[in-house]
């Protein structure tokens, strides 16, 4: 795979990431709502971390996408990905500031979660949570995941919790 596939829901779609899209991440990362991850240093490092989101498709066959509801409005991001840094797949996501609450973030995960059980069938799969993420928590045992403790951490401060079934 080249690039992200294109994937549409109800109500998004999920895209390949867009040099016009920096703006947005950047100003997502300057808020609160980014506390529980980690954030760029400078723009040049949110550069570097996108086109590692963009350049995982050529090497991994998956990676990032950027989530548009279907007026075209960048919402945020869902993404398939395991660095160097994590002893695990992670299905991972984020949302801007006003869209959380309505359910664009499991619907987004929900289908990659499906992208990575059809198509990428990665040994395990896990979402690395901030351990004070409460509404991270909640998606994730939305969308099936379990804690487990026995799992390897990202970091000191995260919970992995586990998604099991179909594939994965």
């Amino acid at each position: 795979m080249t690039t992200a596939p294109t994937i549409t829901t109800e109500h998004l779609n999920l895209r390949a990431h867009r040099a016009s899209d920096m703006d947005a991440f950047w100003d997502f990362y300057q808020t609160p709502r980014a506390d529980f991850m980690d954030k760029p240093q400078n723009r040049s490092h949110l550069w570097y971390g996108l086109m590692a989101e963009v350049g995982s498709w050529v090497v991994d066959g998956h990676g990032g996408w950027a989530v548009d509801l279907h007026d075209g409005t960048l919402i945020g991001q869902v993404a398939i990905l395991q660095p160097p840094h994590f002893a695990e797949t992670e299905l991972g996501w984020l949302l801007f500031d006003g869209y959380e609450g309505l359910g664009y973030a499991h619907e987004a995960a929900e289908a990659a979660l499906n992208f990575a059980r059809e198509t990428v069938k990665p040994a395990s799969l896990v979402s690395y949570i901030h351990r004070d993420n409460t509404r991270s928590k909640r998606l994730a045992e939305r969308l099936g995941a379990t804690p487990d403790p026995q799992a390897k951490e990202h970091d000191d401060e995260d919970n992995v919790y586990r998604h099991v079934g179909r594939a994965a």
